[in-house]
């Protein structure tokens, strides 16, 4: 068997093309795996929507349905920064579901990845940066109330503080949030994670993939979580538009491949969820996130999983 990999056409609904927002590079993504030999459309596991009743163990029924129903007060699309549509209501419930059944997947064979994912801005009860539902917190009380898990870790490597999840996480000691972000990007009032790891804008590949080993190195043995959720944002790239690090495809790779051998290599089960990326050039933006999917291929494969 082949690495487990869910995608949905939900992913990319129909959206303003000079939007500051990339929605169509998960479409991007699927198409570029599957032209790159990585999978087959037919491969491809599709999810169901997420259970309102999942949606609920981390958000307030009311946001829920406010933003189900198209009915987000102004400030709170303005916080979101995107245009509300039934299209984009489905796809964001979709993804949650996508997330939940790649965890699944994940905890069966010990390797799994989303094409989507990620999405650590948002709150209880209301949206922000491009952000609905917070599916790392979701998938995080879903696994520890179901009994599936004792323990989660959440490494998160987008440039951008997983605020959000901090907050959404701050009560349930058996989650604990990781952040690693550049220090000086959005959100300007960051959260306070479980760790911390802010770091200097500049920093490059060799730098970022010292602190990755030394963190992973010091938290795995100290938590022994049942599970990772790792959140494997390319926005640290040197060409993203809304970055500030300078790490090149070949870094990315490295710390796909370092974070999920970490992981594998004391027989933790981990996610891979893309996380943010931003490029006017979505074909170029699609591959830089086909890393994290290479590389857990490669992973896959020379570990013998499935």
């Amino acid at each position: 068997m082949r690495l487990p990999l869910v995608y949905h056409d939900d992913y990319s609904p129909p959206f303003p093309a000079e939007h500051r927002f990339p929605m169509e590079k998960f479409r991007l993504l699927r198409d570029h795996l599957v032209a790159s030999g990585l999978t087959s459309d037919a491969e491809l596991l599709r999810p169901e929507l997420c259970p309102s009743e999942i949606l609920r163990l981390t958000h307030c029924p009311a946001y829920i349905e406010r933003f189900r129903s198209g009915e987000l007060a102004h400030e709170e699309q303005r916080r979101l920064g995107l245009p509300w549509s039934e299209a984009l209501a489905r796809r964001t419930v979709r993804a949650v579901g996508g997330s939940l059944l790649a965890a699944a997947q994940a905890l069966q064979h010990g390797l799994a990845c989303h094409l989507a994912g990620g999405t650590h801005h948002a709150h209880y009860d209301h949206p922000a940066g491009f952000c609905i539902f917070n599916d790392l917190a979701v998938i995080s009380h879903y696994l520890l109330q179901s009994g599936q898990a004792q323990r989660v870790l959440i490494f998160d490597c987008d440039v951008h503080q997983g605020d959000g999840t901090a907050r959404l996480l701050a009560d349930t000691p058996e989650a604990i949030t990781v952040s690693l972000h550049c220090e000086k990007n959005f959100p300007a009032r960051k959260a306070d994670s479980d760790w911390d790891i802010p770091l200097p804008m500049g920093l490059g590949d060799t730098d970022y993939l010292q602190v990755v080993d030394e963190a992973l190195n010091y938290l795995l043995p100290l938590y022994q979580p049942d599970i990772v959720l790792y959140d494997a944002g390319v926005d640290v790239h040197r060409d993203d538009a809304l970055g500030y690090l300078q790490l090149t495809d070949a870094g990315i790779a490295a710390r796909d491949e370092a974070v999920l051998n970490h992981c594998l290599g004391r027989d933790i089960p981990v996610v891979g969820l893309i996380g943010g990326g931003y490029d006017k050039d979505r074909h170029a933006l699609a591959r830089r996130h086909g890393l994290l999917h290479h590389s857990a291929a490669k992973v896959w494969q020379a570990r013998g999983l499935g």
